[in-house]
């Protein structure tokens, strides 16, 4: 991944973002980067949010992970404005001919017919019902949800046809649509899941610059418990020598705020994920960039990122090791649970619409 060249932006225009740079995609045939020729050069404008309409055929996704619980997704966005540097679904944007970095931060794709689209799927012969993951990829409640309610529209088709979805958010707009989840809860068709990275407000807005504040995703999971959703926190991702230490801090507060359920994972880096992540650390901590890759490394055999199903969550070795026997034990301490009671799909029904014809039987 070092033989990317950037595409750089000035410190002073990308105020806000996660992501230090724009690598040039791995697909794409040229790289980018800047030069002097000795001329004045200007202050470059504050990057802006750019928001385009992708009009997919299909909104749900099939997958066959043997390490994830789930085989469905949707995305109502492509792209996510919260910046995380970390985000493992970043590469995804090279497929669209644009950058992991920037890019990935500031160009999102919106898709307004997501709710439609999903309604014809679920009336479609044959279809079996199981649970549908959201938030899996990039977060369904980045900033723009506020204006173009895509989620929300979401999750009306599948309360109207009963049909169950589980959530994982950082979020904290997931409390507008606490009507809805709670009804679906009380049959048994929603779970959520808030994303408790760290409780460090100034590591968050460097590491996550634009998702809620540590203690807003607090007060969402106790809003969600409040309404009768099954709601759970995950600590992720867990960071050799810079969030590690919160772990029985970040499990004691997702417990006193009403999560029943939790889990973690580690710190994933997958292609361009990994030099961006680096150039993060060497910006704001290069006292010891060199120390967290190491441990990062010796959790994956001696790479950045090792991809293999069942290792790629957690890791292994001896500190991956410690922090599974840490994080077992701070779950224990709070009677918390790794999962909670299967949601209900016996439930799923077609909701009629105006000139269908009723079954006899």
């Amino acid at each position: 991944m070092d033989d990317f060249f950037s595409d750089d932006i000035d410190a002073e225009a990308r105020r806000g973002r996660g992501a230090t740079r724009n690598l040039t995609g791995r697909f794409e045939p040229h790289t980018r980067h800047r030069t002097f020729d000795g001329w004045e050069v200007q202050g470059q404008d504050p990057l802006k949010t750019q928001v385009l309409d992708d009009h997919p055929r299909k909104i749900i996704t099939k997958n066959q992970s043997p390490d994830v619980p789930f085989d469905r997704s949707i995305n109502p966005y492509k792209g996510c404005e919260h910046g995380c540097v970390y985000c493992f679904a970043r590469p995804t944007h090279t497929f669209l001919g644009l950058s992991a970095g920037l890019d990935f931060e500031s160009r999102i794709f919106a898709k307004p017919e997501a709710a439609t689209l999903l309604e014809k799927e679920l009336r479609r012969p044959g279809y079996i019902p199981d649970v549908i993951a959201i938030g899996t990829n990039t977060d369904p409640y980045q900033p723009i949800e506020k204006e173009r309610r895509i989620m929300r529209g979401i999750l009306e088709v599948l309360d109207a046809f009963n049909h169950p979805v589980s959530i994982v958010t950082k979020g904290g707009l997931v409390m507008r649509d606490t009507d809805i989840l709670g009804r679906m809860a009380a049959r048994g068709l929603a779970k959520v899941a808030v994303s408790l990275t760290t409780l460090d407000a100034k590591l968050a807005r460097r590491m996550e610059p634009r998702a809620s504040a540590p203690n807003v995703r607090l007060r969402a999971i106790g809003a969600l418990a409040r309404a009768g959703v099954p709601t759970g926190f995950m600590m992720g991702p867990i960071i050799p020598a810079l969030n590690d230490h919160e772990i029985e801090k970040v499990v004691d507060a997702g417990a006193r705020a009403g999560a029943t359920w939790t889990g973690y994972v580690t710190l994933r880096l997958p292609a361009e994920v990994s030099p961006l992540f680096r150039d993060w650390l060497d910006e704001h901590y290069p006292d010891r960039a060199h120390r967290i890759m190491a441990q990062v490394r010796e959790m994956h055999g001696g790479k950045d990122y090792d991809a293999q199903w069942g290792k790629r969550m957690t890791g292994e070795g001896v500190y991956a090791n410690l922090i599974a026997r840490r994080y077992e034990a701070a779950m224990k301490r709070h009677g918390l649970r790794r999962r909670i009671a299967p949601l209900d799909c016996s439930r799923f029904a077609p909701p009629v619409r105006p000139g269908d014809q009723y079954a006899l039987f």
